[in-house]
């Protein structure tokens, strides 16, 4: 496929921070050697939506075409790419381009340190603005998309891209798949729900800890957990000092994480997923060799890993699917934490020219 004047796409578009989604035409930019081109299937809808559409961090470029859980069917490959064919079921998350020229990059580790371009609301290889998976067509580098497994379906696939792979990055980078460790899981939402899935999947002990009594059915008898505990029980919380390997806190809200880190072991390790913007606790907690540490999405490698081993032992999220037109409603509804877990948007189904 050689370099060509760009494609048209449609999609959905927010245009300013009120952060409505709304039909949007608009072209990409010209497919290379080393691209493939995908039509969307599914997008998973993320908190980032909300973030980047309503122009919380002050750096949107509207309009902007959110969605960085995509999954489709691959219909044109450039001339040097290897790896992927016409008809290939691919993901592609939140990074569409590294350096290649940092450390991290070079030494094949998680997390570029100099440029790191988001597949929306970022400045392209070429100087046009990325749109995301709220569109019918997508088109990266190969780097940087990923193999979906034949043995799982495209909606339940799109979450891992992005829910998935936060939690399943720093789980096996310290050590969380290791049979009989014990894990305390903060915040049973979209992400705090697939810690729970790894975590059983890896033979670990998996305690759930909410502000909410009514999680405890669900998280015991639907997602497997091995113990529940409502983390606004000061006894119950004094009562396991010294008990856990890891914490994964999923919760976006500030909470007091000093009785968390008296509850970790010696060498424990409390890793933040959850977007908090200040943390509350005591210095002196740390003291016993404890770590506090931070996770966010993960390398290509780590991300097709973890594909397959979903794949292969079943691991997937749960979903509600919807409409593209419902995607509004959808946000206002995970804003509001009515999602069971995780919405996705059948894109294929549901998104046409208007």
């Amino acid at each position: 496929m050689e370099p060509k004047e760009g494609f048209d796409c449609y999609g959905y578009a927010a245009h300013d921070p009120k952060g409505v989604l709304v039909p949007f035409k608009f072209k990409r930019r010209n497919s290379g050697p080393d691209d493939v081109v995908f039509r969307v299937t599914h997008c998973g809808v993320c908190y980032a939506e909300v973030t980047w559409t309503r122009n919380f961090l002050g750096d949107v470029m509207y309009p902007v075409v959110p969605g960085h859980e995509i999954v489709g069917v691959v219909t044109e490959v450039g001339s040097n790419v290897s790896k992927y064919k016409v008809g290939d079921r691919v993901g592609m998350g939140y990074c569409a381009m590294t350096c290649q020229e940092c450390d991290s990059c070079k030494g094949g580790i998680d997390g570029c340190t100099t440029r790191r371009t988001r597949c929306f609301n970022d400045i392209d290889v070429d100087g046009t603005i990325t749109r995301g998976g709220f569109s019918n067509l997508m088109q990266a580098d190969q780097r940087y998309v990923v193999k979906i497994p034949d043995s799982l379906p495209s909606d339940l696939a799109a979450p891992l891209l992005c829910a998935g792979i936060t939690v399943y990055t720093p789980m096996i980078r310290h050590g969380m798949n290791q049979p009989g460790k014990r894990l305390g899981v903060i915040g049973l939402g979209g992400v705090g729900h697939m810690a729970v899935k790894f975590g059983k999947a890896f033979g670990i002990h998996v305690t759930v800890f909410s502000t909410s009594v009514s999680k405890k059915e669900e998280a015991l008898g639907v997602l497997g957990a091995d113990a529940f505990v409502v983390s606004k029980d000061e006894e119950a919380m004094k009562a396991l000092s010294n008990t856990f390997d890891f914490f994964i806190n999923a919760a976006s809200a500030e909470i007091p994480l000093d009785p968390y880190l008296r509850a970790l072991k010696p060498h424990g390790v409390l890793v933040l997923v959850g977007a908090a913007r200040e943390l509350k606790f005591c210095p002196v907690n740390l003291f016993d060799m404890k770590y506090i540490t931070g996770s966010s999405v993960g390398g290509m490698k780590l991300m097709q890993k973890m594909l397959d081993f979903c794949g292969e032992k079943g691991v997937v999220p749960m979903i509600e699917t919807v409409d593209i037109q419902y995607v509004n409603k959808a946000i206002e509804r995970m804003m509001g934490n009515d999602v069971h877990y995780r919405f996705v948007v059948n894109i294929e189904k549901s998104l046409k020219p208007e």
